[in-house]
């Protein structure tokens, strides 16, 4: 049944109650979360906090044992598999990038857009005009514009990232999940990220799993601390930074 607060609400994302136990351990405990349309949020938290479980649960590869889990305001996640939940508009971005090495960043992309289709499939289905501008805006929005006929094999560590995130863009998500986008990055392709996730959250939103916080200042969002199971703390990355109680789980360290 879903919580009449939570049915009247407007926001895109809503967590309420949340909670899943693996082998007796709360990995996620009474977990509330409210993500509005249009916002970007990073979400930080000791190794343990259960940011990846909070992603599981939202994307239906966890099934939580209690507790809400609401999109735009009226689709029980609970109750959907995880093809179900990416076809109704939710997008996740994992740490390590899945993009198809052997192929071109043009053919990658051309395959996301394609959505079920094979990879054989897609290859020889002509592109209209309009999936074509698709495209090429996409490689511009992603900075591998000069880049779409190299092999995804052939590309920085960086470069695969933001190219996974183009084949997810494609796919038009309206709330995206990226967990540790900046990991194993470059000084200048970590900047150069928080700038592509700025760029597409001025068209949906976006929640992020981060370590680096120089990552999470670029950013300019709002930011939530998780500790065991459940938010510690919530605000700007600089209330957070001086809550006594972040510091001593999480920053302290």
């Amino acid at each position: 049944m879903v919580n009449k607060h939570l049915a009247n609400t407007n926001g895109i994302l809503y967590l309420s109650g949340v909670s899943v136990s693996f082998d007796g351990f709360k990995a996620i405990n009474n977990l509330n979360l409210i993500i509005e349309p249009g916002e970007m949020r990073a979400i930080i938290g000791p190794n343990g906090a259960g940011k990846t479980t909070m992603m599981d649960i939202i994307t239906g590869k966890t099934r939580p044992d209690e507790g809400d889990v609401i999109f735009k305001s009226s689709i029980d996640l609970t109750q959907l598999d995880e093809v179900e939940i990416a076809n109704i508009g939710i997008g996740r971005k994992f740490q390590k990038p899945t993009v198809i090495e052997t192929l071109s960043v043009f053919e990658n992309l051309e395959m996301a857009m394609a959505g079920r289709r094979s990879v054989w499939q897609s290859l020889i289905h002509k592109l209209s005009k309009q999936d074509i501008k698709k495209i090429k805006d996409n490689l511009k929005l992603i900075n591998l514009e000069e880049d779409e006929l190299r092999l995804a094999g052939d590309l920085s560590h960086g470069q695969k990232q933001w190219l996974e995130i183009g084949m997810l863009i494609l796919t038009d998500p309206e709330l995206l999940l990226v967990d540790e986008p900046a990991a194993g990055m470059t000084d200048d392709e970590t900047m150069k990220t928080a700038e592509l996730l700025k760029e597409i959250n001025k068209t949906r939103s976006v929640v992020v799993v981060e370590h680096d916080m120089d990552f999470i200042r670029a950013l300019e969002c709002k930011v939530t601390v998780l500790h065991e199971g459940r938010v510690l703390a919530e605000g700007t990355l600089d209330q957070v930074q001086s809550n006594q109680q972040v510091i001593d789980v999480y920053l302290g360290r």
